[in-house]
């Protein structure tokens, strides 16, 4: 197992620098300066990280440019979100024009959305939990029946990838600086790795993980593996799982 963990430190370092910003959703919170915009640009954007990087990136900058230089200014303004089909793939602009919504009713309660997650972390101290608190903060609104499946719901099975990358950029902080490091009240010891089919392939063909969908169960699977190499910072090992899989052609 020490000859594993050398390996994915190794390739930990490897993607875990600046050079891995640019082609990375990351890279779209990372345009912006104040707290506030970069969690909507993160949250947003990680709403729609599923498919090809380019992809995701070409959309980001689609759904992210008509709210000008600060997208948290044209959330609280009310401001009405003008678009017509698909924002990215299947999220499309009625789906988009939910989530403004909550999140405006989101940042009218005090601390926004840095306190509701807190909060709801120290609640059970559990990852699962927190995700639930969020998805349902987003359905108490009136809401079409589509909008759920962009809210995955860990408690039913769901991987819940597109989170807790969101929460990996919020919490992660270290000398490197592609995570953003906002949040300050949520233990990287707390976080869960960012499953997908990338990291879930290469954790498999190395060992690290027996079960063969990518859902919840994996996901706690992977987490205690990666929490024998680092207790700490498990997620970190997402860069090693995603670069491995996604950029080196790992098989």
């Amino acid at each position: 197992m020490q000859a594993l963990k050398s390996f994915l430190d190794e390739k930990y370092l490897a993607f875990n620098r600046t050079g891995f910003i640019d082609d990375d959703p990351v890279s779209v919170p990372h345009r912006y300066v104040r707290k506030e915009d970069r969690e909507v640009a993160a949250f947003l954007t990680a709403t729609i990280s599923w498919g090809n990087r380019v992809s995701i990136l070409a959309s980001a900058k689609k759904m992210l440019g008509p709210m000008g230089d600060s997208p948290y200014d044209f959330i609280m303004s009310g401001a009405r979100w003008r678009g017509q089909g698909s924002v990215h793939r299947t999220f499309m602009h009625d789906d988009l024009r939910h989530f403004l919504v909550a999140l405006r009713q989101l940042y009218a309660q005090p601390g926004g959305f840095e306190r509701l997650m807190t909060e709801a972390m120290r609640c059970r101290e559990d990852t699962a939990h927190a995700i639930a608190v969020l998805r349902n903060t987003f359905l108490s609104l009136p809401h079409a029946t589509r909008v759920r499946k962009h809210l995955p719901d860990p408690e039913a099975g769901a991987a819940a990838k597109r989170v807790n990358m969101f929460l990996r950029w919020m919490v992660r902080r270290d000398q490197h600086g592609v995570d953003l490091g906002l949040w300050k009240g949520i233990s990287t010891a707390a976080l869960c790795i960012p499953l997908d089919v990338h990291s879930g392939n290469v954790a498999r063909a190395l060992g690290l993980l027996s079960r063969k969908a990518n859902d919840w169960k994996a996901v706690r699977e992977l987490d205690t593996a990666l929490r024998a190499f680092d207790p700490h910072d498990p997620v970190k090992y997402d860069y090693a799982l995603f670069g491995l899989g996604a950029i080196e052609k790992f098989a």
